[in-house]
């Protein structure tokens, strides 16, 4: 059996590679346009890189000039 890691970004880092609001990061997750975060603890969550990885690549393939 082969176990496969996946690093965890807390919120700062997915910030920086989405550029969105904390806000709106979080209406997103709960509307479920952004990926769920994973608990870490009480009062701690991260998100896999993998997923934020995806949610990039698809924005960028999806994105369209703005007239």
């Amino acid at each position: 059996m082969q176990i496969q890691h996946d690093s965890l970004l807390r919120l700062p880092e997915v910030l920086a590679r989405i550029p969105v609001s904390r806000a709106t990061w979080y209406a997103g997750v709960k509307s479920g346009r952004y990926p769920p975060p994973v608990s870490l603890g009480p009062r701690c969550v991260a998100w896999k890189a993998s997923d934020i990885q995806q949610l990039v690549t698809q924005g960028a393939s999806d994105s369209s000039p703005v007239n």
